[in-house]
């Protein structure tokens, strides 16, 4: 009887391979929309039209704490909502259009250091945390519904892992996204031949990349809504706004994860920093000049930056598909504070090998190592990440079989508000970092042009502004990651006991 009962029951409804390729593009295309802004905007406001870094800091930390606090009301409204469809569906069917809009609108702005007066520069300033507000709301529309439809497309916990290991692969799929900061500031010439300025022209650049990746990703976002089918049978009794705030803190295991996923907040420095950091320290903001030299092709930086990619992506990437089975064999809590213990010496080795080699990255021999030391750090990362999810996943089916009430919206919106409120976190100390070492508005303004009379960014101003980076994507990471581990040290919720619940609640269902 014992034995029957720790195994997962053959009739569970699950999803169709159809749907499965449906929702993963979706997702794909959703990511590309998330890379854009998170990537792309950044470095848009700041090295492009120039608004000071401080500024960018404080408007995206705002608007991401904003948000943050949406996503539990977001996560309430969808398990509220009860159509035809579904309750995750409907949104995914509608919200894609309007995060096109919202997108595209956080481009089109002006040009700080061409404003002629205060008045204009504030509303530049306004421009740009109003309509980045507008796409976090929108965003979070769609991102919760998203992640929520996993656990109810199938009733078979093996399938639900399944398809939230191959959620976070295509996720790095989205890293298509990225290309903004690397096509923007190769095709300016397109506009410099009809007379515009350098300036100008590349944030022309930036809003025609911008528009064209947009209107590709939402295409695809569309695929999740017009593919998913809710198969798990939805209980009468929700919670209101308030218990289901109460909720988040009171499910244990739960609560164990989100003070995990926010003690883990500097990780997000990857975000922001990362890709600048790319730019900068390895292509001197031109990566058109640095990879295509003359009328050659400079082979030793395209392998470079291969060896850099494989690091960055193919440790997250070959995480996410074994982590599920990993999960299976071992305790998912044990190998969750694994990756977040051992996840933060590559962090710590990342600066100490930039110091170790002052600041002189680009021998190859330095490069493999740097590569090496990121693809063991983004292993942890991935791994993470499917962790979280899959035990966010586990703790709907806690929290409904202890109290009647599925909250697939409200704690998936617990994935989205670790995520955005630490982006906040994350952004507010880059902002401080860049402020102690002078990385502001007319320095910045500076060094572009300083680059392109032949400088380099690894010696400019002494390397200051390199150290700074390679500080961010590193130490804060780091000590992030063992923060995170302290919560989940005594977890709530185990496999046996999981399994136990997973299959009572189906024989309830059935």
């Amino acid at each position: 009887m014992n034995k029957k009962k720790t195994q997962a029951r053959p009739c569970a409804a699950t999803y169709s391979n159809r749907e499965l390729a449906g929702f993963l593009t979706g997702l794909a295309g959703q990511n590309i929309l998330f890379n854009v802004i998170s990537q792309g905007l950044s470095v848009y406001l700041k090295n492009v039209i120039f608004i000071p870094a401080i500024a960018v800091s404080v408007i995206i930390a705002v608007a991401k704490v904003w948000d943050a606090v949406n996503d539990p009301i977001m996560g309430s409204l969808v398990d509220k909502t009860r159509s035809k469809w579904g309750k995750c569906k409907p949104y995914l069917l509608f919200v894609p259009p309007l995060v096109c809009v919202t997108t595209i609108l956080c481009f089109v702005n002006g040009s700080y250091t061409d404003a002629s007066t205060p008045l204009q520069r504030v509303l530049i300033v306004a421009w740009a945390a109003i309509s980045y507000v507008l796409w976090g709301m929108s965003y979070t529309v769609g991102d919760i519904p998203l992640w929520g439809v996993t656990s109810l497309m199938t009733e078979d916990q093996n399938d639900r892992a399944k398809i939230l290991s191959l959620a976070r692969i295509f996720a790095v799929f989205g890293s298509i996204g990225l290309m903004i900061t690397f096509v923007a500031p190769s095709i300016p010439g397109i506009f410099t031949a009809k007379g515009v300025s350098a300036e100008k022209a590349l944030q022309y650049a930036y809003i025609l990349t911008a528009v064209v990746l947009t209107v590709f990703a939402s295409i695809l976002f569309e695929f999740a809504g017009l593919s998913v089918k809710e198969r798990v049978k939805q209980t009468n009794k929700t919670y209101t706004l308030r218990e289901n705030f109460k909720t988040m803190f009171t499910c244990r295991p739960f609560r164990q994860l989100l003070i995990s996923g926010i003690l883990r907040s500097p990780i997000q420095l990857l975000s922001f920093v990362a890709m600048e950091l790319i730019l900068y320290y390895f292509f001197d903001n031109d990566p058109v000049g640095a990879l295509f030299p003359g009328d050659g092709v400079n082979v030793m930086m395209l392998v470079r930056i291969v060896i850099l990619a494989v690091g960055v992506l193919g440790g997250m990437l070959i995480s996410s598909a074994v982590t599920p089975n990993l999960a299976r064999k071992f305790e998912k809590k044990k190998l969750y504070n694994f990756y977040s213990l051992v996840g933060a010496l590559p962090f710590v080795l990342v600066f100490v090998i930039y110091k170790a080699a002052k600041g002189d990255l680009f021998s190859m021999p330095m490069t493999v190592l740097v590569g090496a030391v990121f693809f063991m750090a983004s292993w942890a990362q991935g791994g993470l990440n499917v962790l979280q999810s899959v035990m966010i996943a586990d703790c709907v089916d806690y929290e409904e079989y202890h109290n009647g009430v599925r909250t697939d919206g409200v704690f998936f919106s617990g994935q989205s508000f670790i995520t955005k409120l630490s982006g906040g976190v994350a952004m507010l100390l880059s902002g401080v970092v860049y402020h102690i070492v002078g990385y502001t508005d007319a320095n910045i303004r500076a060094l572009n042009a300083a680059l392109q009379t032949g400088e380099h960014f690894m010696s400019y101003n002494g390397g200051k502004y390199a150290a700074a980076m390679f500080f961010l994507v590193a130490i804060p990471p780091a000590i992030g990651m063992v923060l995170s581990a302290l919560p989940t040290l005594k977890y709530a919720l185990t496999n046996q006991e999981h399994t136990r619940i997973l299959n009572e609640l189906n024989e309830k269902r059935h």
